[in-house]
């Protein structure tokens, strides 16, 4: 009698426990109820897919050999990119791309994010935008998901729900590849100007962001831009291109101004802007401490470093990715990724201003 006693007990006990724990993981899980994703190809999740006459796509083979699938999904890596690793950190499911939601007709997805993100994105609008989705137009999408949540959930329900959620920021990138790449551009502004203008655009898209809810943001900086294997192929030593290197560092610490101006102006948001430039320094500096032994060449590509072609379905590939910082001749590896989400995600106030993003979420 005893022992049926004694097991009933601990069977209470853990069914207790089970109950304690599923609370805890669902109030964490309520904290950060959704990310939206805006950006360029280093988010974008296969909005590009469904762009007919773009060519900025990562639809086939050899992109997504290390993805969970083993195939190819519009991400341009050969595996999950930093949206997914960051969602990851969250406990969210990895926000959908927003085209295939609404070829589907889905609105299921909603609730707890969407990704918005278009390879060649920028700050200012492509010439043309059948390329790409312009980050003007992806807000314009994130503006149409808060009216449908509004509608699913009321107008304090969905202001509630998006006011914890997180919004990652991913863009600038290809507005300073076209800076550099237009003798038109080069001739209208100077570099300083240019990357000021920039900061400003971005400004105003952030403020139309927060006009419908959006509270916190996930700004990363400009990476170390001048490095990647494209612009290494570039030169006789194969070394960096100092200049690109100098214009993005200049943006990050403009942006980083803007944000803080931001912030005072409208003091109900909170921001985590993060220094991937300054990881990635460090990472090229010190390759062996991060498992790297290949900073140079892209791991999928053609020609010289790799990198003088996208990662076709003919081009060769390395067989350790994880040795790679780079995967085609623009983009990281999965493994790169994952060292730059974790300093964001929880990293120290070297890379994070003024918090990083696992304070942004206890705000």
């Amino acid at each position: 009698m005893m022992g049926n006693n004694a097991s009933s007990y601990s069977m209470t006990l853990v069914i207790i426990f089970g109950i304690f724990i599923f609370r805890l993981s669902c109030s964490k899980a309520q904290e950060v109820p959704a990310m939206f994703v805006l950006g360029d190809s280093l988010v974008d999740v296969g909005n590009n897919n469904f762009l007919p006459a773009s060519i900025a796509k990562a639809n086939y083979p050899h992109y997504g050999m290390d993805f969970p699938t083993r195939r190819p999904t519009g991400r341009f890596s050969n595996g999950k990119n930093a949206a997914d690793l960051l969602a990851e950190k969250l406990g969210l499911p990895s926000p959908p791309p927003f085209m295939s939601l609404i070829a589907n007709k889905d609105t299921s997805a909603y609730t707890t994010g969407v990704s918005f993100a278009s390879s060649g994105a920028g700050i200012f609008n492509s010439s043309d935008i059948k390329l790409s989705i312009p980050l003007t137009t992806q807000i314009g999408y994130y503006e149409y998901v808060y009216q449908n949540l509004v509608g699913m959930l009321g107008q304090s329900g969905a202001q509630d729900r998006i006011s914890k959620s997180v919004f990652l920021i991913v863009v600038g990138n290809n507005d300073i590849f076209d800076y550099f790449g237009s003798r038109d551009l080069r001739n209208q502004n100077t570099p300083v100007a240019f990357i000021k203008v920039m900061a400003r655009t971005l400004k105003v898209l952030l403020k139309r962001l927060h006009a419908s809810g959006a509270r916190k943001f996930v700004v990363p900086g400009i990476g170390a831009i001048g490095c990647i294997p494209l612009q290494r192929s570039m030169t006789p030593t194969q070394e960096c291109n100092e200049d690109l290197n100098a214009l993005a560092s200049a943006y990050n610490h403009v942006l980083k101004t803007m944000l803080q101006e931001l912030k005072s102006e409208l003091n109900d948001i909170s921001y985590s802007f993060h220094d991937t430039y300054a990881v990635a320094q460090n990472i090229n500096q010190n390759p062996a401490t991060y498992g790297f032994t290949e900073l140079k060449a892209a791991c999928c590509g053609l020609g010289k470093l790799r990198a003088q072609s996208p990662c076709l379905p003919v081009s060769m590939f390395c067989l350790n990715r994880r040795d790679h910082m780079w995967w085609d001749l623009i983009h990281p590896t999965e493994a790169t990724d994952a060292i730059l989400v974790d300093a964001m995600f929880d990293g120290p106030l070297q890379y994070n201003c003024p918090i990083n993003v696992k304070q942004l979420v206890a705000v």
